[in-house]
């Protein structure tokens, strides 16, 4: 089961389509090396479906449905090379958790920036039964939209500066202060 987005509607999925077609015009849309070929071709209209109307479970439902994950990938292994291994039984929801997050938290700041919101509010959004404890420390956190929207941009593929959103599988993102 995937996150649960407080501010997930129409005004916010505006917001993320455009930061998409920003990211698909630039060519700056992650493509997973866990995407078949196939797939990555199909990625940003998945995004943009998903963002029109879905969520990451359904962006996750469509990954599996279509096999657009490859079977193995190559990993380092502990003498320093490297060897194929199976990709991960729950990598589709990872992904799909992973993008459609820094795509709602990219449209959210983008909302709170129009509308004049200061800060939004970071907050566990999905139930994990090991909590990292950096997630939880930014559980609560007022983040300036401005600051975290240049962050999570220029972090494709890779984990934010700020930490928000975390690394796939923390449950973290941000909503409208209460």
């Amino acid at each position: 089961m995937g996150l649960r987005y407080e501010n997930l509607d129409a005004e916010t999925r505006a917001f993320m389509l455009e930061e998409i077609e920003m990211d698909v015009a630039s060519e700056r849309v992650y493509l997973s090396a866990r995407l078949n070929q196939r797939a990555q071709g199909n990625w940003p209209d998945d995004l943009r479906d998903a963002a029109r109307s879905g969520s990451d479970d359904t962006l996750a439902c469509r990954l599996r449905a279509t096999t657009s994950l490859n079977r193995t990938e190559l990993r380092r292994n502990q003498r320093g090379g490297v060897s194929p291994a199976q990709v991960p039984n729950n990598a589709a929801e990872v992904l799909a958790e992973s993008e459609f997050n820094r795509y709602y938290v990219r449209g959210l700041c983008r909302r709170a920036i129009a509308n004049g919101i200061p800060r939004l509010e970071v907050y566990r959004a999905k139930a994990v039964t090991q909590p990292r404890p950096g997630s939880e420390r930014l559980i609560g956190l007022r983040v300036d939209p401005q600051t975290v929207l240049i962050d999570v941009r220029a972090s494709a593929g890779v984990e934010t500066a700020l930490g928000v959103p975390p690394g796939p599988g923390s449950g973290i993102t941000v909503r409208i202060p209460r």
